[in-house]
């Protein structure tokens, strides 16, 4: 009797076991981001923000539709190419992703951003920051970072106004995001009667620029405007002050705006000219910056550029999505994530209509002793 009552209680804990364990519901969301190549250092940061959310989400124990939640993340590199971009965000679309997170630039988050909506899926990027990217009115695309028109626009009134520059050359890479937020600047800058003196472009993976940069010597602008990346604007950095460029300004968008550029720039002085631009506060000014830095130092050190806080915010902001609907489908929680009202660590994220971000702000940058400082 008594052994008889003893597998009974067995069986019945084994039974509660299986049916709490029917209940755990795995929920995946996407991170896309390049892993490799020259823009690598970027991408780890991106995926180190998701993946510090997923875990402390999990931490949490989330319940969502009566059922406890466990998140993974499935991480994605588009090594900053739109082919292997849209490849990635297909592959998302295959596994059934619940929502994404990315991509970092625009020319791959711009063609993915289609994929993701003719499979449904909403995604979040707290990185490319092409004007485009929300022109097609995809109800599945948000931002949570300033866009182009807000970063161009805000150097060229910094170059006028605060620097009384009357010159500039302008060198973009091609991308979507350089070409974008190059045509901001010169727009904004020629409309407040600055001279555009020259006009180059290079390509994202170029490392030699002492060609066109002799061109634009020879025009002997106040300043040079670069759209593009830090792997190539650390280079150009050198060249200049090997060409005796030291006097010249040099402005750029938030993809120059990051830690690396001082180690890319390896000692050049030209640094010292740098004025860059980044969406959102600097990270003593977010609302939980700098407590959130500190969290992530010690979980990544040394590998903190720029986006990770948006990578993490936009991770947390598709969840609380979904608790809200109370269901993890995209087709339902998206609905909730247009009405978000988040108070994330990067910012309060609230959307317009077209999934920009209302209220964006901007901050300005200069380097200080090879540190990155707002100004």
């Amino acid at each position: 009797m008594q052994l008889k009552l003893k597998l009974t209680v067995v069986a019945a804990i084994a039974a509660a076991a299986g049916v709490a364990s029917a209940q755990e519901q795995v929920v995946k969301i996407g991170h896309v981001a390049p892993v490799s190549g020259a823009q690598a250092h970027y991408g780890k940061d991106n995926e180190n923000g998701a993946r510090m959310a997923i875990e402390e989400l999990n931490a949490q124990g989330v319940t969502i539709g009566g059922k406890k939640i466990k998140f993974e993340l499935q991480a994605e590199d588009d090594a900053a190419d739109p082919k292997q971009g849209t490849a990635a965000a297909q592959k998302l679309c295959d596994s059934k992703v619940a929502g994404v997170v990315g991509h970092l630039n625009s020319g791959t988050t711009i063609p993915a951003s289609k994929v993701y909506n003719d499979c449904g899926i909403p995604m979040v990027t707290g990185a490319a920051t092409n004007p485009n990217l929300t022109k097609p009115g995809y109800k599945t695309t948000f931002r949570i970072i300033a866009n182009d028109n807000a970063l161009g626009a805000g150097l060229a009134f910094y170059a006028v106004d605060t620097l009384k520059l009357k010159t500039v050359a302008i060198i973009d890479d091609r991308t979507a995001y350089g070409q974008g937020v190059a045509d901001v600047f010169k727009k904004t800058a020629v409309a407040k009667g600055m001279k555009v003196v020259d006009e180059q472009f290079t390509t994202d993976k170029a490392t030699d620029f002492m060609a066109i940069l002799t061109a634009i010597k020879s025009k002997n602008p106040d300043a040079v405007f670069y759209g593009g990346m830090d792997p190539q604007a650390g280079p150009m950095l050198r060249q200049m002050e090997q060409l005796g460029m030291g006097n010249v300004k040099y402005f750029g968008g938030d993809g120059v705006c990051t830690s690396e550029i001082a180690k890319l720039a390896a000692g050049a002085k030209t640094l010292g000219n740098v004025i860059c631009a980044e969406g959102g506060s600097s990270l003593a000014k977010m609302p939980g910056g700098t407590a959130w830095k500190a969290k992530y130092d010690a979980k990544y050190p040394n590998q903190f550029q720029v986006y990770s806080p948006y990578t993490y915010d936009a991770t947390f902001l598709l969840v609380d999505a979904m608790k809200r609907a109370n269901s993890v489908d995209p087709k339902v929680y998206v609905n909730e994530l247009a009405k978000s009202n988040f108070k994330g660590v990067t910012s309060a994220i609230a959307f317009e209509p077209n999934g920009e971000m209302k209220n964006p702000s901007i901050t300005l940058y200069n380097y200080k002793d090879g540190k990155k400082t707002p100004l």
